[in-house]
């Protein structure tokens, strides 16, 4: 019988998420500061994603200052989320890497198909490595977290103290 998780463990794999999440906005919103031309602009597709999702709803749109204020928010929450995956079971470096990756490579694919515009993620060859980049890093943070917060996890992923 498979042993459920424990409330320890899902909240050791919260914060390793979170954490991944907190350094993957920070990234952003540092590099789009000093590379104004060719940074990802992570931080508009979540406004028009936002704006979209409440226009479909009928719902009062945010004057700009509130609307990054909720897309900052929004990436933090559900980034955090996703990247909570990490701190799970096996091969917690793996699972980073892959997240991170599928995470990047959705970021430059989908908001042209998703009617957000392909410029914000996709503008240069210089954005969709970046945007890439940035989505691993954040997969590897929350896996290196998983592992200090959670040492006995260290032996399952293969790494020795």
């Amino acid at each position: 019988m498979k042993k459920s998780s424990s409330p320890n463990s899902v909240l050791r794999a919260l914060a390793s998420g979170f954490t991944g999440a907190v350094v993957v906005t920070l990234i952003h919103e540092t590099v789009r500061r000093v590379r104004p031309t060719d940074a990802p602009r992570m931080d508009i597709l979540g406004e028009r994603g936002l704006r979209k999702i409440l226009r479909a709803a009928d719902a009062p749109q945010p004057d700009a200052s509130n609307a990054y204020g909720l897309t900052l928010a929004g990436d933090i929450l559900s980034n955090g989320l996703y990247y909570s995956l990490v701190g799970s079971g096996r091969g917690v470096w793996w699972r980073g890497a892959a997240l991170g990756l599928a995470a990047g490579i959705g970021g430059v694919t989908l908001p042209g198909p998703l009617g957000l515009g392909n410029g914000p993620s996709n503008r240069t060859p210089q954005t969709r490595a970046m945007t890439v980049a940035w989505y691993l890093v954040g997969g590897l943070v929350a896996a290196a977290t998983a592992l200090w917060v959670h040492p006995s996890a260290k032996m399952k992923s293969g790494i020795e103290r």
